[in-house]
């Protein structure tokens, strides 16, 4: 699928569609194609923004959580959003859950899956290890529950990324921080109607932490996918938007009654 990146003040950013604002945020090794399915399964009545995290590009100093939300809260003036539908996996998901907790006026709706904030397995228990491709390729496909997921496209994509030592340290002081910041005594204030999806065979974000999610967030619900790792969206993109629309028309109905 083919779709326009746009640069603008400092970012890149893919906007498709028309219609309400679906903000989707990738994670710590993603990028903007990890949102493909749902690009092709709603723009033809959403608005689908996916900015671009400057996750690799940022100064040292700034290469943490604080330092993307400020990214995420600039890109969200610049555009002029308002009445978000924010989407976030893994370490998108963390920040989304970050700009909710500071921003909940602004935030409609939330949609986490594999979200890191309570619990993470870094790449599978360790640190990226450069230099070593057949390493790399473990780890990415560490990710998913089927393997083949994991193209020679997205592995070499994350090779050269461990393979550039500035890189690498921002990717190790924002998993850090990604630690640091855990969010359970936060969660219970959010009251944004939130859809968690999580892959019940994620071995980052295990099952458990999807089902802690849900108890701490008080106005949530809690889809499991099969035969699914990390990304659902990726690995499971009819079943995510299947999920997906019945959240967002479900929303779409009882909206009007909230006051």
């Amino acid at each position: 699928m083919t779709y326009r990146i746009h640069e603008e003040n400092g970012f890149k950013y893919v906007d498709q569609g028309q219609g309400e604002t679906l903000l989707l945020l990738h994670g710590l090794f993603g990028a903007l194609s990890n949102w493909e399915g749902v690009i092709e399964g709603f723009r033809d009545r959403y608005r689908v923004i996916i900015p671009l995290m400057p996750i690799y590009e940022m100064p040292a100093r700034l290469a943490g959580l604080e330092g993307l939300l400020q990214f995420i809260e600039e890109f969200i003036t610049f555009k002029k959003l308002t009445d978000l539908s924010l989407l976030g996996n893994s370490l998108g998901g963390h920040i989304a859950l970050l700009y909710a907790i500071k921003h909940q006026r602004e935030v409609k709706r939330l949609v986490l899956t594999g979200s890191s904030g309570l619990f993470e397995n870094s790449m599978g228990g360790s640190y990226p290890k450069r230099g070593s491709y057949e390493y790399i390729s473990d780890r990415v496909a560490y990710t998913f529950y089927d393997p083949n997921v994991a193209t020679k496209e997205l592995i070499d994509e994350v090779f050269s990324i461990t393979n550039s030592i500035p890189k690498c340290m921002n990717i190790v002081q924002i998993a850090k921080s990604a630690q640091r910041n855990n969010v359970a005594k936060e969660l219970p204030t959010v009251q944004v109607p939130t859809l968690l999806v999580w892959g019940l065979n994620d071995t980052i974000t295990p099952p458990s932490v999807g089902h802690e999610f849900n108890r701490l967030l008080p106005n949530s619900e809690l889809w499991f996918v099969d035969h699914c790792g990390h990304a659902a969206m990726m690995e499971h993109p009819v079943k995510f938007n299947a999920i997906l629309e019945r959240f967002l028309e479900k929303q779409r109905v009882e909206s009007p009654a909230v006051v």
